[in-house]
């Protein structure tokens, strides 16, 4: 199933904090929704159009663009992933959402764990794909590379083309302005401590490509810290998990669509076990 078998979105923009935040509501109302967070440079249809058909099948979908990508426009603010999920809570409360499964890539991981740490209310299953929770996870290079970006560097590519086709200012001074922006991402964050990832209330399902910017070092702690990396058989499965992508790269992190969309429905359709809160 492609993105060009789903039915068209209900769309509207949400004013958060200065901003004209784009998002699409997909599937059918009732249940608890899911909430898609898109990485760096991309936006809901590049990071997850091939997904949504399968994702909103029977639940709510909720994608939207954050702040100077896709259809949502930039302000005078740096990329930081306090501000980013400051936005996302904001868009919850103009739809009225009091808790949803949140599901986010890269930057938007970072911003989803954010949203599990600091408001677990909102949260009830917790989805990170290819992030890490303090910067010595990262193998490093991608940041490196962002850095240096220019618009140059990604002319006639599918980002420039979707930039220029759908941002409300649609030239090439305001993306070099967000790859700049990017480049800057996550400047003097610390990440998250051992207690604040072991604390998180929320089920959490960890991917990453075994090829990725995340170490999967990392990604296992992440998982020991989550309760997992037990012996299933005698323990029980736990209601954290990790899903080792294989072939897979950060920015191809996604691409597998059949591969991801079993994975993620699986988790997210598992009855939670009882006394997950305790583990």
């Amino acid at each position: 199933m492609t993105s060009e078998t789903a039915s068209a979105p209900e769309t509207g923009y949400a004013s958060v904090n200065g901003l004209r935040m784009y998002y699409e509501l997909h599937g059918d109302d009732g249940g608890t929704p899911l909430l898609l967070l898109h990485g760096g440079l991309f936006d809901i249809e590049q990071q997850f159009g091939a997904l949504i058909p399968s994702l909103s099948a029977g639940r709510r979908v909720i994608a939207t663009d954050f702040q100077g990508h896709g259809r949502t426009n930039d302000i005078d603010r740096p990329l930081a992933t306090p501000d980013l999920a400051s936005d996302v809570i904001g868009l919850l409360e103009h739809l009225g959402v009091k808790n949803a499964d949140v599901f986010g890539f890269s930057v938007g991981g970072a911003v989803a764990l954010d949203l599990a740490i600091h408001h677990p209310e909102l949260v009830r299953k917790l989805i990170v794909s290819s992030v890490s929770f303090r910067p010595e996870g990262d193998r490093g290079g991608n940041a490196e590379a962002v850095a240096e970006m220019t618009v140059d560097m990604i002319a006639g590519t599918p980002m420039e083309e979707r930039y220029l086709a759908v941002s409300p200012h649609p030239d090439r001074e305001h993306l070099q302005g967000l790859l700049d922006k990017l480049g800057r991402y996550g400047a003097g964050e610390p990440g998250w401590t051992d207690d604040e990832i072991r604390g998180i209330a929320a089920p959490t399902l960890l991917t990453v490509g075994d090829c990725d910017m995340v170490r999967l070092d990392h990604a296992v702690k992440f998982l020991q810290l989550r309760g997992g990396d037990v012996n299933g058989d005698f323990e029980g499965v736990p209601a954290s998990q990790l899903a080792v992508f294989p072939g897979t790269t950060h920015f191809f992190g996604l691409a597998r669509t059949g591969l991801v969309r079993d994975v993620v429905i699986t988790f997210l359709d598992a009855p939670e076990p009882r006394g997950w809160a305790d583990r």
